[in-house]
């Protein structure tokens, strides 16, 4: 014969306090999920200065749009230092920016008839 296991007011608590631990960290997950799926949020841009020809305005939306999540490029590319410099002359040379923009996988950051889509006046 089965024995009944009685449940105390204690040993409740416990399971709806796992419950609320468990709801939590899902929910921390589809968080994290979903903002690693986006390089930056819609409406949001990230501005550079850019010498003479302007500052160089990255718009992520139009990133994600293509498919890309901020890690493509983070840690890969950018180490997210803050203060790191990006030249035209890295770029140029395949590094930073130009790793997908050098006119094969993207349009070709050294070509002066891109110069607008990336820096604006």
């Amino acid at each position: 014969m089965r024995s009944k296991r009685f449940i105390n007011s204690e040993q409740r608590k416990e399971g709806k306090n796992m419950k609320i631990v468990v709801m939590f960290v899902v929910l921390l997950a589809a968080v994290v999920f979903i903002g690693s799926a986006m390089a930056v949020p819609q409406g949001k841009t990230v501005e550079f200065t850019g010498g003479g020809n302007g500052k160089v305005v990255f718009d992520g939306k139009v990133h994600a749009d293509k498919g890309l999540k901020c890690n493509d490029c983070h840690t890969k590319v950018f180490q997210m230092k803050k203060g790191s410099k990006i030249t035209m002359a890295d770029m140029n040379a395949g590094k930073n920016c130009g790793t997908c923009h050098n006119g094969e996988k993207a349009f070709k950051s050294g070509d002066p008839a891109n110069c607008a889509k990336c820096h604006k006046k």
